[in-house]
């Protein structure tokens, strides 16, 4: 890790130079961002600005998309993530992701969380039910569902799906969790969960959400990144984004005037 001159925050992603593209259509233009540990960095902006694309780069989620390829460096705890030798297992593992969607297995309760620590060959029930009933605590979910683990996990609401999800992400054991929008389809108190939730997990991990909400950015974010037309035009304190921000595009946006 290095500090980072603003703020004198320790960093733990670094990205310089970042371009994206899907086949010759480029989404991602010189970004360049730290991202201080154990922190909630949210990242806003229009529908089709590149914010998820960007979160899907720093853990190299966009490879499974033929002709998509990155130029420049993303480096995690030092290492560069897109090196030829790089172990996207191994990154996968460091950096957790939740999706949009909810999208469990339909597999019980107990399977969904103990199927990453499974994949990395822990097979031991005892050490598997310790790292289930941590998970799931860790998700605030344990206390609604420790009687009926066995039990289908498509059967938990839409809020406890997503829940359960964020529960399965941390049972590896990442430094860093991404997030894409993961209330925009919840009613408002699954909402509330999520948001409690992740200022919870922040003592512990380093937080990158994607929102389409900014009255959820200015809650629950440390920082702030507002992207436009595949550019970050803007990324500060998230107090400083939303009261004084230093560009006039952000000022537009936040204010309502375009997006």
């Amino acid at each position: 890790m290095v500090t980072d001159v603003l703020n004198g925050e320790t960093v733990i992603v670094s990205v310089r130079n970042l371009n994206f593209f899907y086949g010759r259509v480029q989404a991602l233009f010189d970004v360049g961002m730290d991202i201080p540990a154990r922190r909630v960095t949210a990242l806003i902006g229009p529908s089709g600005c590149g914010k998820s694309t960007f979160l899907r780069t720093l853990n190299r989620m966009n490879d499974i998309i033929e002709g998509a390829h990155a130029e420049g460096m993303v480096t995690i705890d030092g290492e560069d993530i897109y090196r030829p030798e790089a172990d996207v297992v191994a990154l996968r593992k460091k950096v957790g992701m939740v999706f949009q969607k909810s999208n469990p297995f339909p597999k019980s309760i107990f399977d969904n969380v103990a199927y990453g620590p499974r994949l990395f060959g822990i097979k031991g029930h005892d050490a598997l039910q310790e790292i289930v009933e941590r998970s799931l605590k860790q998700a605030a979910l344990w206390e609604e569902v420790k009687q009926r683990l066995d039990k289908n996990a498509l059967d938990l609401s839409g809020g406890q799906q997503q829940r359960l999800c964020i529960a399965r992400a941390l049972a590896v054991d990442p430094e860093i969790v991404l997030m894409d929008e993961p209330a925009s389809a919840l009613d408002p108190r699954s909402t509330a969960h999520i948001e409690d939730l992740i200022a919870e997990l922040r003592k512990n991990y380093t937080i990158v959400i994607v929102t389409h909400n900014m009255q959820q950015a200015a809650r629950i974010s440390d920082y702030t990144g507002f992207f436009y037309e595949g550019h970050l035009i803007e990324f500060d304190v998230t107090k400083t984004i939303f009261t004084k921000p230093g560009k006039k595009q952000t000022e537009d946006y936040i204010t309502g005037r375009f997006g």
